[in-house]
């Protein structure tokens, strides 16, 4: 007897529909009534995976702007599409589905950081979901900074405690107002060092700090090398699966970030990514490069990103130091805030000492 599309298992099938590019799938999903049948299953869901082919690739097939006309593609997919999809995608150019409101929860709490759901107020999800979408493209594109006048940042003090600072977004600079810090704690003769910590669908958040080789401990920041390195963790951790789902390393347990959604290059942050785009671990041994320790603070920030926010600037490391601020595409921020904090290294909660909302050591 002929082996023949239809007598095959249905995982085998939707294996073979996976790899199809997303017009094709569209075709055969209409072929037969079997074909229809496991196209339209969401637990077998063949669309998944040349959906996320296109988000990770940036460049997006035309089939899949209006995708969500489609009754064969199960709802779900569209909360990884409105998580991960280029802001100016899907404001101008996709038919966005009908989704419910926990549902349009979900794709905000996947994409933004916590702390800007103060902007949700008395707006639905759906409706805070899409104008924040807007806000950050704007931003993105512009240098407007009327809707959120103060950037927050947040700095991690070498005794331990933590402070929430704010600045004029209009003149906010994370290398001047670090700059200040370092003249503050008697380090402006030292050079800043800058490291990309995590990056989501929008923004990334990034560490200035100083390295050095100091004669003693005292200026030594524990919690600056916790936080870009969580304990227990390096690039070649064996992760063991932990009975809640979590892993662990060394005594440690940690989860994988979801929400919000890390970027393809850091998807299995805090662990580490491999293919070059998570370079936290520049690292000599139990130190940093060439033997240096953070010294002073440790200043954490957000950077609204752009296309251009990725292409390499000047003749320093890719992905690393004054590459991350200067140039095209590396001039706006938003605030990051405690909550943003505890979602991003939530490790550093058993670790940071004191929490001083402004400046000064707190009462």
């Amino acid at each position: 007897m002929p082996i023949t599309l239809e007598s095959l298992p249905v995982e085998l099938v939707t294996a073979i529909l996976e790899e199809l590019d997303l017009a094709s799938l569209i075709v055969v999903s209409s072929l037969s009534r079997r074909l229809h049948s496991i196209a339209s299953d969401h637990s077998l869901n063949p669309w998944r995976t040349p959906i996320l082919r296109n988000l990770h690739s940036g460049t997006y097939e035309p089939s899949l702007r209006h995708l969500s006309v489609r009754t064969t593609v199960p709802r779900q997919n569209w909360i990884e599409i409105m998580s991960g999809a280029q802001p100016h995608f899907l404001l101008f150019e996709a038919t966005l589905p009908n989704m419910k409101e926990v549902d349009w929860q979900e794709c905000f709490r996947k994409r933004f950081l916590p702390g800007w759901q103060k902007w949700k107020r008395d707006s639905s999800w759906r409706e805070t979901f899409k104008k924040l979408l807007y806000r950050v493209w704007h931003r993105s594109m512009t240098t407007c900074t009327s809707e959120e006048s103060w950037t927050k940042y947040i700095v991690l003090n070498k005794n331990g405690s933590a402070n929430e600072l704010e600045a004029s977004s209009r003149t906010y600079n994370p290398l001047s107002v670090f700059n200040d810090l370092k003249l503050q704690s008697n380090l402006a003769h030292l050079e800043t060092h800058i490291r990309l910590v995590v990056q989501l669908a929008d923004v990334r958040i990034l560490a200035l700090g100083v390295l050095n080789n100091p004669r003693g401990t005292f200026t030594v920041n524990r919690n600056a090398r916790a936080f870009l390195h969580p304990p227990g963790i390096e690039m070649t951790s064996v992760q063991v699966e932990g009975p809640s789902g979590e892993k662990s390393r060394n005594g440690h347990s940690y989860e994988h970030l979801t929400h919000p959604l890390p970027a393809p290059p850091h998807a299995a942050y805090p662990f580490y990514t491999p293919g070059g785009g998570d370079r936290r671990w520049l690292m000599s041994g139990d130190l940093e490069e060439d033997g240096q320790q953070w010294v002073g603070g440790l200043m954490l920030t957000t950077q609204i990103t752009s296309p251009q926010t990725s292409m390499p600037w000047g003749d320093g490391p890719f992905l690393q130091d004054l590459d991350l601020v200067v140039g095209f595409g590396r001039s706006q921020y938003a605030s990051f805030t405690w909550a943003d904090l505890d979602c991003i290294a939530p490790w550093m909660k058993d670790l940071v000492t004191k929490r001083i909302d402004g400046p000064g050591l707190g009462n």
